[in-house]
């Protein structure tokens, strides 16, 4: 449903050139401070470099995009010869980062870069076209029956701004599952502690971002994908309203639950990916008709005004149906820290229908799913999945045409509840997941894994988006007494993405102060 218009936003159009976009949304942020790298230092606490970070660096002379791919390509070289390799990449080609970064460097040297994010490198989820890099999207033989002939839409939206584009990112076989496991290419670890999970199935560009190789990267979410590996590895994520962003050049285009979001370290990096590859495709102008794009200005006296006036809508039971408490208390902690800093209040709702909710999100993402998928099933195709995606394509299999139909009027009552929710309060909040990182078993590296009950406390808060679309986004906020991520969810009215952000900036600016990653490559420094 469409809604009010945001206030103290700067809109803009959708056909408005990308680099054009990331202008407006870079006006839109507080003025950048020169001196964070030399506080930093002074302080001897930890920072992630930001997109502007970077920019400066190269604006200033002090380094340029060819002596960042240089550490870059060395610090994957290092991840692979650890014990265990940390596998964040399912392809990467040395050259081919170079080829990009000295273009990009030649752009400096002329005094012409396309935008803020020239020279920013981005990683992108193996699911998601990024020419000349085949799509695998986690098995061994997808590429071979979808050839990538150009990028996907949000990709060359992103080249068209001078991002280097990193790498294809790895990732749970086929999206179809939250730990990250994947026995063929091996499995991503966590830059916080290597012995556990990052999430998924975004899990590469997760943990890529959380070990500062790149600044930021490109995920996909049809079931919490960008919003779990985020709360698990200590970054942000963002997922935008259905159909905000186009995910034309995807493995999953065409379902209705998945979008393509960005993946940052701070909410002002996600802002500016977001404002490069928003845009929706012609089809979902069409028919959803969206409300226009826009950013919230975070560096005026409105700004404020506005956090004051918010009110955030609470289901307590829900709230704290978690497998650790420490994750609820944390979140607890982070609310009341923001009533006291910006004066929001929280208020209590209901969402009836939750575990009804689950079961259609269910038949939704996986009827879609094996509707894309089983044309490939030949010469053997469906043998070389790992046995937990074929576990589910076979559950996948039971559903009927009839259950699937159910789901679908099942959608039109939960968003009535969300809706219901909305006149009351601005912002849903939960927290993303209902425990940190489950810790990887070593027999599960060879064959897969298959734990429904630790997927469900992962995917406990972030089904509802995806079923009926709305917009949500990750932030860290604490961690556990083992040292691991602790997220916090934000959900969004119906094209609210500019509300969504404003929060939670303001709530990065009073969360605890992050930590440094077991595994950290400072590729600026």
């Amino acid at each position: 449903p469409r809604q009010e218009p945001e206030t103290a936003v700067d809109f803009v159009d959708e056909d408005t050139p990308p680099a054009l976009r990331v202008d407006h949304a870079l006006k839109c942020l507080p003025s950048y401070d020169t001196s964070k790298a030399s506080r930093v230092a002074r302080s001897n606490s930890f920072l992630y470099w930001t997109i502007r970070d970077y920019a400066n660096a190269y604006r200033s002379g002090q380094t340029t995009p060819s002596d960042v791919a240089e550490c870059i390509i060395s610090a994957v070289e290092e991840s692979l010869n650890r014990n265990p390799p940390l596998i964040f990449f399912i392809s990467f080609n040395a050259n081919e980062l170079r080829k990009q970064a000295a273009a990009s460097t030649r752009r400096f040297e002329e005094g012409s870069p396309l935008s803020i994010l020239d020279g920013i490198f981005i990683a992108i989820k193996d699911d998601i076209d990024c020419y000349p890099y085949p799509s695998k999207g986690g098995t061994v033989w997808f590429h071979k029956v979808r050839e990538v002939k150009q990028d996907a839409v949000c990709v060359s939206r992103l080249r068209r701004c001078g991002a280097i584009l990193a790498g294809k990112a790895n990732m749970h076989e086929l999206g179809m599952g939250v730990t990250g496991n994947n026995p063929h290419y091996g499995t991503t670890r966590n830059p916080h502690m290597i012995q556990h999970y990052t999430g998924g199935s975004s899990s590469g560009p997760a943990a890529i971002v959380a070990s500062g190789l790149c600044a930021a990267a490109l995920g996909t979410d049809g079931g919490g994908s960008v919003r779990i590996p985020s709360a698990l590895c200590g970054v942000a994520g963002f997922k935008t309203t259905y159909g905000r962003t186009d995910i034309t050049g995807s493995i999953c285009e065409g379902g209705t639950v998945e979008i393509i979001g960005p993946i940052a370290t701070t909410v002002e990096d996600v802002m500016l990916v977001y404002a490069a590859i928003l845009g929706s495709s012609t089809v979902d102008l069409a028919r959803l008709k969206p409300m226009p794009p826009c950013f919230p200005m975070l560096g005026t006296t409105d700004n404020l005004n506005l956090l004051g006036s918010l009110k955030l809508g609470k289901y307590s039971s829900w709230f704290a149906d978690v497998y650790s408490n420490e994750v609820s208390e944390t979140c607890e902690r982070i609310l009341t820290q923001v009533a006291n800093s910006f004066g929001t209040e929280t208020r209590e709702i209901i969402l009836p229908e939750l575990e009804e909710m689950r079961a259609a999100h269910l038949v939704s993402i996986g009827s879609e799913a094996l509707n894309h998928i089983y044309p490939h099933f030949e010469n053997g195709q469906r043998m070389a999945l790992s046995y937990d995606v074929r576990l589910n394509m076979a559950l996948f299999e039971s559903f009927l045409a009839a259950d699937y139909v159910v789901a679908q009027s099942l959608r039109r009552r939960i968003m009535h509840y969300h809706m219901e929710a909305f006149k009351h309060v601005d912002v849903i909040v939960t927290p993303t997941t209902g425990m940190t990182a489950p810790k990887i078993q070593s027999s599960s590296l060879k064959i897969g894994e298959t734990d429904f009950v630790t997927s469900g406390y992962l995917m406990r808060f972030v089904l509802a988006p995806n079923l009926i679309g709305l917009p949500a986004i990750s932030i860290p906020v604490g961690h556990d007494k083992d040292g691991l991520p602790i997220g916090l969810q934000l959900i969004g009215q119906p094209w609210a993405e500019a509300t969504l952000l404003r929060l939670a900036s303001a709530i990065e600016e009073i969360a605890p102060p992050q930590q440094r990653p077991v595994v950290f490559y400072d590729v600026l420094k």
